[in-house]
């Protein structure tokens, strides 16, 4: 963690993270969210502040550059942008002498801070449908950097791709995967109802001079040095039952997540417009090659815009595959042969497989829950 730091080098790190513009007197000043980049209820914003305040540090500092005014953080309505989250952190980074700060933060985000998609984990019928819902949503948790999770015949992982927002610096990323770690050891321990330590967590850079603080707060034996950052828990997990599960509460909550979802994609960014590309050709999909030269540009292009996002194309196309399977399996009452069609694959197997990935369930167990 880097040591206390004057406004001037907060403000230096901010240029950096947010790609500054001169104003009229030619100093560079933070690049302040585009409109359609406000999507985000500032909880996690609010939380960091708090943790930063009981250290002595002023919200206005906490704040400073991002473009976040401090009655925003209990305006339930207020929208901020991932730039305004990421600026935030940086100057937590800056800010604060104890190493402890991202780790606090995390375990103060419980599962209820997260709105509608929160309520949307915390109601899910098992631990399968809850890893597999926090993947499938997580666009709406402000999510700095890429996470999907892994099972084979003895674990359940969480895996975090090395494909972060705006591409922070190495000690900003390393702040934010703390932060990250420390949220989802929370999270499944406010689903359970109960503390449930993972097997052990990976770090794929070296032990920090904190190294300590990782086992303490994520309360599992902690690797470093290893290929990739990843969370590992006993595969027996996925069986059980969260403490608040509600098969109607279940259905109603993530209807109104995919809606929010949705509606995300298609409001903004490069994601929008490949979102919207795809549900205008449903059956006839195109691949990431032939989507870039439909939006007038480069593959490679568009991929890192998408990266930028925290999304890819096949993630994209997963979610509109997703909608329509909805819309086929539920409205309409289609054939799976006539569904599997539609949304692109080669035969049967490969859309119940695809299906069971997306959302845990068969087909028949899908449309029942339509």
């Amino acid at each position: 963690m880097s040591e206390k730091s004057g406004p001037n080098k907060v403000l230096s790190g901010q240029n950096r993270v947010l790609r500054g513009h001169k104003n009229k007197e030619g100093s560079m000043q933070p690049r302040l969210p585009l409109p359609d980049e406000r999507i985000y209820t500032p909880y996690k914003i609010s939380a960091l502040v708090e943790v930063l305040e009981a250290q002595g540090v002023p919200r206005a500092e906490c704040l400073m550059g991002s473009g976040v005014d401090v009655d925003d953080l209990a305006d339930p309505f207020a929208q901020t942008s991932m730039r305004q989250y990421m600026t935030v952190c940086a100057n937590a980074l800056a800010l604060s002498r104890d190493p402890a700060t991202p780790f606090e933060a995390g375990a103060s985000l419980h599962v209820s801070a997260y709105g509608i998609y929160g309520y949307a984990l915390l109601s899910c019928l098992s631990l399968r449908d809850y890893f597999g819902l926090a993947e499938r949503f997580r666009r709406l948790a402000t999510p700095p950097m890429t996470v999907e999770w892994h099972e084979d015949e003895n674990e359940v992982r969480w895996f975090v791709n090395d494909v972060f927002v705006l591409n922070p610096a190495p000690a900003l990323r390393q702040f934010l995967l703390e932060k990250q770690f420390s949220i989802n050891v929370t999270h499944l321990q406010d689903v359970v109802g109960q503390p449930y330590p993972p097997l052990r967590a990976c770090f794929s850079y070296p032990a920090p001079p904190h190294a300590d603080l990782y086992s303490r707060y994520l309360n599992c034996p902690c690797l470093f040095d290893q290929p990739r950052c990843e969370l590992v828990y006993d595969r027996a997990i996925l069986d059980r039952k969260p403490v608040m599960a509600h098969p109607l509460t279940s259905v109603l909550v993530q209807e109104t997540c995919d809606r929010l979802i949705g509606q995300s994609r298609i409001a903004s960014g490069t994601a929008g417009s490949v979102y919207r590309l795809l549900m205008d050709r449903p059956g006839h999909f195109p691949d990431m090659e032939a989507a870039a030269q439909m939006l007038n540009m480069t593959s490679r292009t568009l991929r890192r815009r998408l990266d930028a996002e925290a999304t890819s194309f096949q993630a994209i196309r997963d979610e509109v595959r997703l909608k329509l399977a909805q819309e086929y399996l539920g409205a309409s009452r289609m054939s799976l042969l006539d569904t599997a069609t539609l949304l692109g694959f080669s035969d049967v197997a490969s859309f119940r497989k695809a299906l069971k990935r997306w959302t845990g369930k068969g087909p028949d167990q899908f449309r029942k829950s339509l």
